[in-house]
């Protein structure tokens, strides 16, 4: 029977996207029956953000654990969070935690290796370029992390706090991120990690001049395999 998958969620557009992508890779793993559960529960998105802007990591894994106990209580046998920027967290949430958790950074550095990439770029919020969320998982592995340009990241991070957090999609915000991928194409990248959950919504690996690695399709298809033991 395969295991009770629990979304923790934060942002509610990048955690419907993985609850969509997490039945695609089940019905391509296995087709039309033996799909697994799941659950999502959220707390708010506001409470999230407001211990982030306070550098309060601990409040981000005390959120991070209700929604674990509460994952539990109905069932679920591991967990997962879709947010990027909300990682760390994690990592404050898991030793309390009553269930197992399955890490997106994990995911996202082992198809990295797997490729054999020795330079990768990241978009993501201001905090998920340039902080650690990637940069030492990755610089472990002899990875090196490149962030955008600084116009570019301030428009990046703009793009997923007014725009794709709230579901918006516009063509100049697409064609701004394409530009900005290709100039991390011309500084040496051989891919790209797609550090926000949302960013699917506003682009695709054929309209990426690099290589992505889609954080979001990653723990989707890890949350599916996982679930079934395959």
């Amino acid at each position: 029977m395969a295991k009770h998958i629990g979304i923790a969620a934060a942002s509610p557009e990048g955690s419907s996207l993985v609850y969509r992508e997490v039945y695609r890779h089940a019905q391509k793993l296995v087709g039309d029956s033996g799909h697994p559960r799941v659950s999502v529960h959220n707390e708010p998105l506001e409470d999230y953000l407001d211990a982030v802007e306070r550098d309060d990591w601990h409040t981000v894994g005390e959120l991070l654990l209700k929604s674990a106990r509460a994952l539990a209580a109905c069932g679920a046998q591991f967990a997962i969070a879709p947010d990027n920027l909300m990682q760390h967290g994690v990592y404050m949430a898991e030793p309390r935690s009553p269930i197992p958790w399955l890490k997106m950074t994990d995911l996202v550095a082992d198809a990295i290796t797997r490729d054999g990439c020795k330079t990768v770029g990241v978009i993501g919020t201001k905090l998920v370029m340039y902080g650690s969320t990637y940069q030492t998982l990755l610089g472990i592995r002899g990875v090196k992390v490149v962030a955008p340009e600084a116009h570019d990241a301030e428009m990046i991070h703009d793009v997923i706090m007014n725009e794709l957090v709230h579901g918006e999609v516009t063509l100049e915000s697409q064609t701004g991120w394409i530009l900005a991928l290709g100039r991390l194409m011309a500084r040496g990248c051989e891919g790209v990690i797609l550090g926000c959950s949302e960013a699917p919504l506003l682009i695709s690996p054929l309209q990426s001049p690099l290589p992505v690695y889609d954080s979001t399709a990653l723990l989707a298809e890890g949350a599916a395999r996982y679930s079934l033991s395959m």
